[in-house]
């Protein structure tokens, strides 16, 4: 017999067959607002506002070639990977993700940890952070699958059991992007409200979510709704950009049938104060490489790690 659930859940969802908007009970920006933001203040507003924000020239021409670099290899060397952490396309059998990237190679751990990405996540969180999740993100040209609609934090709520909204996302462009071949694209302000999905989680639903979610989504009422309310953004940054987004903001892509290959790497930063426990709507958490559980201390400081080195 299953023990019953009795953790305070807030943002409840896969329980049960109708759908419920419900209000966030979570602050967007966490961080005290006596301190200086690492960016402008300006940005940091346009974030909580919107739940994304587009931070241009983050990165030289240089680092972006390193660490294109270093995603076509790990693309054209899949199995010099950790088993599993490869995802392909659920047609072509192109390289779609590869998960783990800042465990499996120190370039993108140094990314990780660089305070242009780091000092950002820790000011927004009010909190020390870790990864919870790294990937590449590859949108081949000409073949590259959609992305449905869908609150990150929905998933990692359910499958994952992070408790609350106090995660955000950095996507790091390493080609430059076009309008025309499938950018993310956002609903501004639909960070506020969370929506509940229906139906129960599938045994080892990650094995077919990651080529293709069909549970964890919203309802397209639910959708209409919030896109009536805030519309739709489509940013179309070039390589070096980064756009950050909070975890609860709705965005989807579309296929990609162009000549012109997308490519990022994508880093989720987690509050300390937010580590995952038990799944809320899952049998079994997903796997560490999808999911890091295994984080004994918060992230390092890159400037930590170089002192030691030096």
């Amino acid at each position: 017999m299953r023990t019953q659930d009795t953790r305070e859940d807030i943002y409840q969802t896969r329980r049960t067959n109708d759908v419920e908007r419900i209000a966030r009970r979570d602050e967007v920006v966490h961080a005290d607002g006596r301190r200086r933001p690492p960016i402008c203040p300006s940005l940091i507003n346009e974030f909580e506002q919107n739940g994304f924000v587009v931070l241009e020239d983050v990165f030289s021409p240089a680092e972006v070639a390193r660490m294109k670099g270093t995603a076509n290899e790990m693309r054209d060397y899949p199995s010099s990977l950790a088993d599993s952490t490869v995802i392909s396309e659920r047609d072509s059998g192109a390289v779609r993700s590869v998960f783990s990237i800042h465990r499996q190679t120190a370039d993108f751990d140094m990314v990780a940890r660089d305070p242009r990405l780091s000092d950002v996540a820790r000011y927004i969180l009010g909190d020390d952070v870790y990864i919870h999740q790294s990937r590449l993100n590859y949108k081949p040209a000409f073949k590259g699958k959609e992305f449905y609609w869908h609150s990150d934090f929905e998933t990692w709520h359910a499958e994952d059991g992070m408790p609350n909204m106090s995660a955000l996302s950095m996507s790091v462009m390493l080609t430059d992007n076009h309008p025309q071949a499938g950018p993310v694209m956002f609903v501004p302000g639909s960070h506020k409200t969370f929506i509940s999905c229906i139906g129960e989680t599938p045994d080892n639903n990650y094995k077919s979510s990651l080529k293709r979610q069909l549970t964890g989504i919203p309802d397209a009422q639910s959708i209409e709704t919030l896109v009536d309310e805030g519309g739709i953004v489509a940013p179309a940054p070039k390589a070096g950009s980064v756009v950050v987004f909070d975890c609860n903001t709705l965005h989807a892509s579309n296929g990609n049938i162009t000549p012109f290959e997308r490519m990022n790497a994508f880093f989720v930063f987690n509050a300390w104060s937010n580590r995952l426990e038990r799944p809320f709507a899952g049998k079994r958490p997903r796997p560490e490489h999808i999911a890091h559980r295994k984080v004994d201390a918060p992230m390092r400081r890159l400037s930590e790690i170089q002192r030691k080195v030096a």
